[in-house]
């Protein structure tokens, strides 16, 4: 008798373990419908490799994640309870959840491009009215636990037949080999660099695709060198929103300076005189900030006007910035004046524009001569308007020519180290090396041209180029903005906050006659008025940080965050504000088409 028991009780067990397994399986199927809602807001695939991609990963991604929620929550419960009516209503309340939980994902991925956390959920709770309308987060979960009910009842009643049907190794074995596909599809996909298949690496919650970078670095392999052609996808963005409305004026000449690594605060009397005394004579915005901390990020704000959210947008690697889109439409010649660059982001950021890059064999410094020698060359044989580029780099890596004499050191206004004090002074012979390069420039400019001079980002003094990758302190944030007008502007001085998202919008009212409201085309508005937002978004799509009136708030792409004060300290025990942070989501998400 106790014998009999026992196996009345193992089979019991052995029916509600497999009981549990199919309801996984069907809870796994509603999953992938409700994902559907993940592809519409990133965009279905074009290509039968995205297609085939996308279904493997769905098939497998959500099977496992149900299988996940079976094994942690209902499994342990099937050897304490094992009655089935105890069973069937857990298990129908834990699939219910775990579906309104992953319906709730979805909406908030729409409107912010990020998953669930317990900081985007904080976030999330306080738009919670804007994020759920109507009566559906009612009506909705009402429905799935009726049809949870109705799924557990109907899988038990039929689990005998269905047992000795013997499917389930082969559904088991299907699901299995498809999870396995996917990530080694993955794998080959991020080492030849597919975007079709790697866009999708973030649309799915908890979903963490196998790569081949580590492999590929361990072995000195150039994920560049190793590209087979890419897929040029559906448009996932509308940029512009609008299609502009301009119309030709009279054209005026631009020259657009970019310096790598340049501080605000080193434009002074005793280091850069020049450049001190021509912002004071022209338009100089004091309070400027670049939307990036190194040189991607930062000259990606200055020429397309987005914010850095953007820059992996694949729509990009084909669309260059409207800006120089619409130079080119009124007639004009651009070109580009660099050292050698390893790398575009996004890659059409200079379709437009005509390359001239030096060679950096001996130094920097001696490149942006040649830069500035081949501009002058260019410049004077140009026989319709032009736009020009020049972007300067010596300051960023401290190099001077040999045999430049430059200016005494001096002792650095806030404390440094050791090394810090190094750096520092010849960071200051390097800005005065480019003080001379530009007054000799300048100089032999008509004074018709319009000039802008900027900062692609600002500078810690540092050798570590993963801290200055890392660091989105004021230091490395804050730049320089002088514009010479070839008519007068009345403020010299600007002391409101712009940012080089404002850029963008001011050469192409003020130059290019272009009528349309700014939000077509780009994050920020005019330099000429103060902004309406009282944030700036500085960084690219992994790192960022919201900068306010009195505090920093630098965030990663997994949500962690912390929060400092205008010097960059951490402050302790605060949260990070709701209202400003959904705009800024917001705004990641207003080129995107739906």
């Amino acid at each position: 008798m106790i014998e009999r028991k026992k196996e009345m009780g193992r089979d019991r067990v052995s029916r509600l373990v497999s009981w549990g397994h199919w309801f996984a399986f069907f809870n796994g199927f509603l999953a992938m419908i409700v994902g559907v809602r993940y592809i519409e807001t990133i965009g279905a695939p074009e290509s039968w490799i995205g297609w085939a991609y996308l279904t493997i990963s769905t098939l497998g991604h959500f099977s496992f994640l149900a299988f996940i929620v079976y094994l942690v929550v209902l499994f342990p419960i099937t050897l304490i309870l094992p009655y089935s009516k105890i069973l069937r209503g857990l298990g129908a309340i834990a699939a219910s959840i775990g579906l309104c939980i992953l319906l709730y994902d979805t909406i908030i991925y729409d409107d912010y491009g990020l998953h669930l956390s317990p900081f985007v959920f904080d976030i999330a709770w306080a738009d919670l009215n804007a994020l759920l309308q109507g009566t559906s987060y009612i009506v909705t979960p009402i429905g799935i636990i009726i049809l949870e009910l109705t799924a557990a009842n109907f899988l038990w009643k039929r689990i005998e037949k269905i047992r000795k049907s013997n499917y389930g190794n082969k559904v088991v074995l299907f699901i299995g080999a498809c999870f396995v596909s996917s990530h080694l599809i993955h794998i080959w996909a991020d080492a030849a660099d597919i975007s079709e298949i790697t866009r999708l690496d973030d649309a799915y919650p908890l979903s963490y695709p196998a790569t081949a970078r580590s492999f590929m670095e361990r072995h000195g392999i150039d994920r560049q060198s190793n590209k087979t052609a890419q897929h040029q996808v559906k448009p996932t963005l509308n940029y512009p929103i609008s299609p502009l409305q301009c119309t030709n004026s009279e054209p005026v000449n631009i020259l657009m300076i970019t310096v790598d690594g340049f501080r605000a605060d080193m434009v002074d009397a005793s280091t850069m005189p020049f450049l001190y005394q021509y912002a004071r004579q022209n338009q100089n915005f004091s309070q400027h900030r670049s939307g990036g901390n190194i040189h991607q990020s930062g000259i990606f704000s200055l020429l397309y006007g987005l914010q850095g959210s953007y820059i992996a947008a694949n729509d990009l690697n084909y669309q260059p910035p409207v800006f120089t889109q619409q130079l080119r439409q009124q007639g004009y010649q651009l070109a580009l004046f660099a050292p050698e660059m390893t790398d575009y982001a996004p890659k059409a950021i200079y379709q437009d524009l005509t390359l001239h890059i030096q060679s950096e064999q001996d130094g920097i410094a001696a490149a942006d001569i040649r830069s500035i020698d081949a501009f002058s060359q260019w410049r004077a044989a140009q026989q319709q308007p032009w736009f020009a580029l020049l972007n300067l780099q010596s300051p960023d890596s401290y190099d001077t020519p040999i045999g430049f004499l430059g200016i005494e050191t001096v002792k650095a206004q806030t404390p440094l180290k050791p090394a810090q004090k190094v750096l520092f002074n010849q960071y200051r012979q390097s800005l005065n090396f480019l003080d001379k390069q530009l007054e000799e420039l300048i100089g032999r400019l008509p004074k018709e041209t319009f000039v802008l001079i900027t900062g692609v980002s600002g500078k810690v003094f540092t050798s570590d180029s993963n801290e200055q990758r890392t660091n989105l302190s004021p230091a490395n944030v804050k730049v320089p903005l002088i514009i010479h007008w070839p008519e007068s502007i009345v403020d010299k001085e600007v002391d409101y906050p712009t940012s080089h998202y404002d850029v963008v919008p001011t050469l192409m009212t003020q130059l290019l006659n272009c009528h349309n409201n700014a939000r077509d085309y780009s994050s920020g508005q005019s330099l000429l008025q103060p902004s309406t937002n009282n944030w700036t978004y500085v960084g690219d799509n992994l790192v960022f940080a919201i900068y306010q009136q009195d505090e920093i708030t630098v965030i990663d792409r997994h949500g962690q965050y912390h929060i400092y004060d205008e010097q960059y300290k951490k402050v302790l025990r605060k949260k990070i504000s709701a209202p400003e942070f959904i705009q800024v989501m917001r705004e990641g998400r207003r080129f995107h088409t739906h």
